[in-house]
């Protein structure tokens, strides 16, 4: 009787679990998303001897952006540094997605191994560079990581 007793107690304690683990994951669903600015590196085009990167910007915070530029790095396929450079993603609206341009000169995009957003170099906005580089969430689309 002891084990029978051993077993229903082990059997409620994973039915325990398991509702709290579903209860956990269903909370999780309901809260909104982390405030902050989401880059995704969206396409790498070559444009004649240059390589133009496309990213796709949305700032979530309740604040607009009235200037975002970030320091950004480029690697090669093993790992070196190529270029390290200012991305001037301009103004970033509140909740309003933005796509943003640009062309790195004597560049081929097929030797870009990864980008690195290694912070904020100027951000114009109630609350300074801290509202360009709190909740930054990157992506890329593309072969190349984007990382940060």
């Amino acid at each position: 009787m002891t084990n029978l007793s051993q077993v229903h107690a082990f059997a409620l304690a994973a039915a325990v679990l398991s509702s709290l683990g579903g209860a956990s994951a269903a909370g999780a669903e309901d809260t909104p998303p982390q405030s902050g600015v989401q880059i995704e590196l969206n396409a790498l085009q070559d444009q004649g001897s240059a390589c133009r990167l496309s990213f796709l910007a949305q700032n979530t915070h309740a604040t607009d952006i009235e200037e975002a530029v970030y320091e950004t790095v480029l690697f090669d396929q093993s790992g070196g540094v190529m270029t390290f450079t200012l991305f001037d993603f301009r103004d970033l609206p509140a909740g309003r997605p933005r796509v943003r341009q640009f062309d790195l000169p004597d560049i081929a995009c097929d030797d870009v191994g990864r980008v690195l957003i290694n912070g904020a170099s100027s951000c114009i906005a109630d609350g300074g560079n801290a509202l360009c580089e709190t909740g930054l969430d990157l992506k890329s689309r593309t072969d190349v990581e984007l990382l940060g």
